[in-house]
């Protein structure tokens, strides 16, 4: 009688233990693996484009029937366009084209060039860049009596800067290791730049040299 009874108690403690177990079984589970979140790939297209303006400085030999006379200076401001894209974080591609606007007092340039875009960028948000290309500048002259049109096709050179404005805030892999430095961001930038445009030989020997300046937005 007494062994049954133990054996009833023994019954009775396991069940009650395995009644603990099972409701609190939760608590003694283990810990899940935490979840690892995959990093997006950002791949932006590697196109921007700019609006700006441009000032032009325009220095012209004396009429040839006024040899000693001075010579012929001019500033006009007018827009500038380009779209440029970007092969790595070393080198790119620019087209550009600009436009002069005035009372037709003197000179307007029209110029129209494609470029081989050498830069690097020092900081997360700036670029430092060179122009090197061939391009197509037109000068119309007039003096309220005489005109004439000056063209001429070429080398052309400059250098620049730009800042980038815009802020990086996703959390994703750049699928280019340059993307997001400089001024290769997605997003709006500022640049400014000097470029010599024109100088041809002869008689009315003309340098035309001009400062762009505007806004960018890279794809």
């Amino acid at each position: 009688m007494y062994k049954v009874r133990q054996i009833r108690d023994i019954t009775i403690l396991s069940m009650f233990l395995t009644a603990n177990i099972l409701a609190g079984g939760k608590n003694l589970a283990p810990a899940p693996s935490p979840v690892i979140p995959v990093p997006v790939e950002i791949d932006p297209i590697p196109i921007y484009i700019g609006l700006g303006a441009v000032a032009t400085f325009i220095n012209r030999d004396p009429c040839p029937c006024n040899p000693d006379g001075d010579d012929l200076e001019d500033t006009r401001y007018g827009m500038v366009a380009r779209i440029g894209w970007d092969f790595n974080q070393y080198v790119g591609i620019e087209a550009r084209a600009l436009k002069t606007f005035g009372d037709d007092a003197f000179s307007e340039t029209k110029h129209y060039g494609l470029y081989l875009k050498p830069q690097y960028h020092f900081a997360d948000q700036t670029n430092v860049y060179g122009l090197l290309g061939y391009g197509r500048t037109e000068v119309d002259y007039t003096n309220g009596v005489l005109s004439s049109h000056n063209t001429s096709n070429g080398f052309s050179y400059g250098v620049g800067f730009e800042y980038d404005l815009s802020s990086d805030e996703s959390e994703g892999d750049y699928h280019r290791a340059f993307d997001g430095q400089g001024d290769q961001e997605k997003g709006w930038g500022l640049w400014i730049d000097f470029q010599h445009l024109l100088s041809n030989d002869g008689p009315m020997h003309t340098d035309n040299n001009i400062v762009t300046a505007g806004v960018t937005y890279d794809f």
